[in-house]
């Protein structure tokens, strides 16, 4: 099931190119249950066979999750909040929830998005509240970008190194996924001291 699947996905980014990668990756930062883990490892070994362009193709995957983000992102903007202001209720959420959300996206918003791009599930989800509350597009496109980035290219390497063995691929990726968790855990952490030691009071 793996191995057609992978087959498959070799396919269309061999057919399709970076915009195949580009389409692929908007997708799976969308709601679209496309895992980038079975995206980018292949393209990275089409890489490696020199088929492809290293930057191009980690310049295609990280500017497709820009794309997908920001599908995710209006969506919230132009629907989500009106929706929620209308049938809020029968969730028991109302204007106090709102005001908590924007409260924490106005102080933490930034590294939260960089964060979350990182985090599995988390990833197709963090631009919803980013575009709930109107986080700023400089921002959002900067940390989203960053985040993304340091995916992508990852994903890409382990294809580019491993590609051939679809085995390893599976199991590094799942290596990848826990060191990420736990950079997360560390950065948020720090952050977290520093946030508490810059508001309290001297």
């Amino acid at each position: 099931m793996l191995h057609d699947l992978i087959n498959w996905l070799l396919n269309i980014i061999g057919s399709m190119g970076y915009l195949g990668i580009f389409a692929l990756m908007a997708m799976e930062s969308s709601i679209f249950p496309i895992p980038s883990e079975m995206v980018m490892p292949p393209a990275g070994y089409l890489v490696h066979q020199g088929k492809m362009d290293l930057t191009l193709v980690i310049l295609s995957g990280t500017l497709g999750s820009l794309f997908g983000a920001y599908l995710n992102y209006f969506a919230a903007r132009l629907l989500g909040r009106p929706l929620l202001k209308k049938y809020g209720h029968y969730l028991l959420i109302n204007d106090k929830h709102f005001d908590k959300v924007d409260h924490f996206f106005q102080r933490h918003g930034e590294v939260s998005t960089f964060i979350g791009r990182l985090l599995p599930i988390i990833r197709h989800l963090i631009s919803l509240p980013a575009g709930l509350v109107g986080m700023n597009h400089i921002k959002f496109t900067f940390y989203t970008l960053a985040g993304a980035g340091i995916w992508v290219s990852l994903l890409t390497g382990l294809g580019y190194f491993l590609g051939h063995n679809e085995a390893l691929v599976e199991a590094y990726s799942e290596y990848i996924i826990l060191g990420i968790i736990i950079f997360c855990g560390v950065l948020g952490g720090i952050y977290f001291l520093w946030h508490t030691k810059k508001v309290s009071p001297q």
